[in-house]
């Protein structure tokens, strides 16, 4: 997945809410800004003025992925994370493509990192939605004429969704249960990559200590690991896996359809 010649591919990432980037993409995100590659974080919720958005800002600089680029819509399950805004799982659909595509294409990604099908371990409505819209713009940027006002076409290379095998999460599974969240994982062979990220440990904990009223909570994923010994830790962060989805046609000429 990320063993090309430096730089590294460029990389956009797309999350549910601030945190999601550092817990799920930290390492690969940190990774590619060391080897020169450009990078960047779309969240789709919380107000570009909430405090939330302050702490991703400290996050993502740790990361060296840019500043913030939020869609502005509220948390399912916070809707005082963004005042006067719809919830991201209630707006329109088209607008949200549309929105997420305006990045896409100002960016111009080789490669966009998402949540899977699941939402991650714990499904959260906004993380499957997010997988859902991150798909369809995707697909969207590459097209003329679709969204024309959203900028230049942009097909980025590949799609990857960050995932959890069923052989890598029983400790973190535990951890989970413990305090009442269900455990999604895939399949070991729908992982596709398997990315050791240990030599950007330091920076991937140092944005999810960022994100700092998400540690304060008790029952959050951010204040469960800072409870952690530093052992404990470097086993559940150390490796990120990913599932990759192709974003363009891979050849022509086909007079049938081939599995």
């Amino acid at each position: 997945m990320f063993t090309s010649p430096s730089p590294l591919p460029s990389l956009l990432a797309v999350f549910a809410h601030p945190d999601d980037e550092s817990l799920m993409a930290g390492g690969v995100l940190a990774q590619h800004a060391a080897g020169g590659a450009r990078t960047a974080v779309v969240t789709a919720t919380w107000a570009p003025d909430s405090h939330r958005a302050t702490e991703l800002a400290d996050a993502l600089g740790n990361l060296g992925a840019g500043e913030p680029r939020m869609l502005g819509y509220a948390d399912a399950r916070v809707p005082e994370s963004a005042p006067g805004q719809v919830r991201f799982c209630d707006a329109p659909l088209d607008q949200a493509v549309e929105r997420l595509v305006r990045h896409l294409r100002e960016v111009r990604p080789d490669i966009v990192v998402t949540h899977d099908a699941y939402g991650g371990l714990t499904g959260h409505p906004d993380h499957v939605h997010t997988h859902r819209v991150t798909l369809l713009a995707v697909q969207a940027a590459g097209l003329e004429r679709l969204y024309v006002e959203a900028g230049e076409p942009w097909q980025p290379g590949a799609l990857y969704l960050a995932t959890h095998p069923h052989s890598g999460v029983a400790q973190l599974g535990s951890l989970l249960t413990g305090v009442g969240k269900s455990v999604l994982s895939v399949p070991d062979e729908r992982v596709t990559a398997t990315v050791d990220v240990s030599a950007w440990l330091e920076q991937k904990w140092s944005a999810i200590l960022a994100h700092r009223s998400e540690v304060e909570r008790e029952r959050s994923l951010p204040g469960m690991l800072s409870r952690l010994t530093a052992a404990d830790r470097r086993r559940l962060l150390c490796t990120e896996y990913y599932t990759r989805l192709e974003t363009a046609p891979t050849r022509g000429g086909l007079r049938q359809l081939t599995a």
